[in-house]
C-alpha cells in the first residue's frame, strides 16, 4: 500500500491538493484507504472548483469528506461450544443529501473505521452516478464467516443487528450485502431486525427472492461490470467477444462476471481465491463454472479443488492473475489488489482494458501507468455501480409492493449502466480529459452531490 503524496510540487492545482490532504490525514492519521481514496477524488476536482466558486465558497469539498455519522458498537457473540466471543461493528452514515444511506456491510478480519470510511467515501459518487436517489453508507464488522457453522454466523448477525437496527431503516439507512456478507447474512440479519421492529420493511437490499428480493441481484455487479467494458470497448469499435479475459477474484462478483463474459463470446482463462490461481487455458466453460459455483457458495471450498476436477488447469499456490496473458482484466476482489508492478506485467502481457468490479483495487501506481500506456481503465466507482443500482432496484420494487421479472431487471441495470459510461465520457471530455474514466467518474458523480447539498442549505 502506498501512502497519499502530501509534498506540493510547482503548479496551483498541486500545492491545493497536498494542502487539502495535508488537512484530511491530520484529521485522520491512520487512515490510508480513506487517504488513498479521497486524494484521488480531490485531484479531479480541482477544475470543477476553479469554474463553480460556489462550490468552495460553501465548503462543499470540506463538508462531503467528513461523514454526517459515525457509529461504533460491541459485538458480543456465543460459538457452538458457549464460549463468549466479541467483535467491533460499524456504520459509517457518510452522506445523503441525495437519498438515505445505501452501501453494504462488510464482515472481514481486515474492516476497521479507515477501510469503512474509505468504502463510504466512495459510495456517496457511485451511488449518484447511477441518477436513482440513494446516499452513500457503509459498514461492517472484524468478524471472519470463514470457519465458522450456520448457528455461529446466526449468532453473531442477531447480535450485530439487536444494535444497528436502531440506526436503519428504508427511509433511513438501507444496507446490503458485501465481501463476507451474502444471502445467509441477510438473511439472518432481516430476520432479527424484522423482529425488533415488529415490521417487514424494505431495510435490507439482497433478500431471497420469496420475502423481499429481486431477481438479478446476486449477479447485478458482475454483470454490470461487464456492461461497463463493453461500452468502453465499442468506443474503439470492439468488444468482448473473442477477446481473452482474467478475473481477480472467485466470490459473487468474480463468478457471476465470467458468466456474463461467457455470454457475450468472450474466454476466461484465470480467477483467484484466497490461495491462489487457477490457470486455464481452455477457459472456464459455463460447466466449469457451474462447478466452481458450487465449490465456492454451497461447499466454501477452495479453488485448489478446480485444478483437481479439472486436471489440465493448473493451480498456482498464492499467486495472483496478473502474469496471465489476457486482452482484458477484471479485478474483483478487494482494495490495492493490484499495484504498479502487476499493472506493468499486465502491459507486457498484452492488455488493453481493465474494469474494476471491486472497490479501488487499483493502487495509484498501477492507474498511473494504465493511463500512461492509454489503455481503456474504468475505476470501481463506475465500473462496479451495478450491484448497488440493483438493489435501488430491488427498494422500488419493495416500495411499490411488486416484483420485476428477469427480464426487465437485466435491461433497467443494462441501461443504467450504459448511462453511467456516458456520464463518465461525457464529464471527462466536458473538463477537458477526453478518454479518462477516473476524472469523468468523479466528476460525473460529485456534480449532482454538490448541488443538491447548496440546494438544502448548511447542515
Amino acid at each position: 500500500m502506498q501512502d497519499t503524496p502530501t509534498k506540493p510540487v510547482a503548479g496551483s492545482k498541486e500545492v491545493f491538493v497536498s494542502k487539502f490532504m495535508q488537512e484530511v490525514i491530520a484529521k485522520n492519521p491512520t487512515e490510508k484507504e480513506f487517504h488513498q481514496a479521497v486524494h484521488e477524488v480531490v485531484e479531479c476536482l480541482v477544475p470543477v472548483l476553479e469554474r463553480h466558486p460556489e462550490y468552495k465558497k460553501a465548503k462543499i469539498l470540506e463538508r462531503i469528506v467528513e461523514p454526517e455519522r459515525v457509529i461504533m458498537f460491541r459485538v458480543p457473540w456465543t460459538d457452538d461450544k458457549g464460549e463468549i466471543h466479541v467483535n467491533r461493528g460499524f456504520r459509517v452514515q457518510f452522506n445523503s443529501a441525495i437519498g438515505p444511506y445505501k452501501g453494504g456491510l462488510r464482515f472481514h478480519s481486515s474492516v476497521n473505521l479507515g477501510i469503512l470510511k474509505f468504502l463510504g467515501f466512495e459510495q456517496i459518487f457511485k451511488n449518484s452516478l447511477t441518477t436513482l436517489p440513494m446516499g452513500g453508507g457503509k459498514g461492517g464488522s472484524d468478524f471472519d464467516a470463514r470457519g465458522k457453522s450456520d448457528g455461529e454466523v446466526m449468532r453473531f448477525c442477531q447480535s450485530f443487528m439487536s444494535e444497528l437496527f436502531r440506526h436503519i431503516g428504508p427511509n433511513t439507512d438501507v444496507p446490503a450485502g458485501d465481501l463476507g456478507v451474502g444471502g445467509r447474512e441477510i438473511g439472518y440479519l432481516f430476520g432479527q431486525y424484522r423482529k425488533l421492529r415488529n415490521a417487514f420493511e424494505g431495510v435490507l437490499t439482497g433478500k431471497g427472492l420469496g420475502w423481499g428480493g429481486s431477481l438479478v441481484r446476486p449477479e447485478a455487479t458482475g454483470y454490470g461490470v461487464v456492461y461497463y467494458a463493453q461500452e468502453m470497448l465499442a468506443t474503439r469499435n470492439d468488444g468482448l467477444k473473442g477477446k481473452t479475459c482474467i478475473i481477480s477474484g472467485a466470490g459473487n462478483v468474480g463468478l457471476h462476471a465470467i458468466e456474463k463474459i461467457n455470454m457475450l463470446g468472450g474466454r476466461v482463462v484465470a480467477m483467484t481465491d484466497y490461495d491462489g490461481t487457477v490457470y486455464d487455458q481452455d477457459g472456464i466453460s459455463d460447466e466449469k463454472l457451474a462447478y466452481t459455483k458450487e465449490l465456492v457458495f454451497v461447499r466454501r471450498g477452495s479453488l485448489r479443488e478446480y485444478a483437481t476436477k479439472y486436471p489440465k488447469a493448473k493451480f498456482l499456490a498464492n499467486k495472483r492473475s496478473w502474469s496471465v496473458k489476457c486482452d482484458v482484466a477484471f479485478p474483483t476482489a478487494c482494495e490495492n489488489e493490484l499495484n504498479g508492478n502487476d499493472a506493468k506485467e499486465l502491459l507486457a502481457n498484452g492488455c488493453f482494458c481493465v474494469a474494476e468490479g471491486a472497490n479501488m483495487p487499483s493502487t495509484p501506481e498501477a492507474v498511473a501507468a494504465f493511463q500512461k500506456a492509454g489503455i481503456l481503465f474504468a475505476p470501481g466507482k463506475a465500473a462496479n455501480a451495478g450491484g448497488v443500482a440493483t438493489s435501488g432496484l430491488e427498494m422500488s420494487q419493495n416500495s411499490l409492493r411488486m416484483g420485476w421479472s428477469r427480464e426487465e431487471v437485466d435491461r433497467h441495470l443494462q441501461t443504467i449502466m450504459k448511462n453511467i459510461h456516458k456520464t463518465c465520457v461525457d464529464a471527462a471530455q466536458e473538463y477537458g480529459e477526453p478518454g479518462n474514466y477516473v476524472m469523468g467518474a468523479n466528476v460525473g458523480g460529485f456534480v449532482k452531490v454538490a448541488n443538491a447539498m447548496l440546494d438544502q442549505g448548511l447542515v
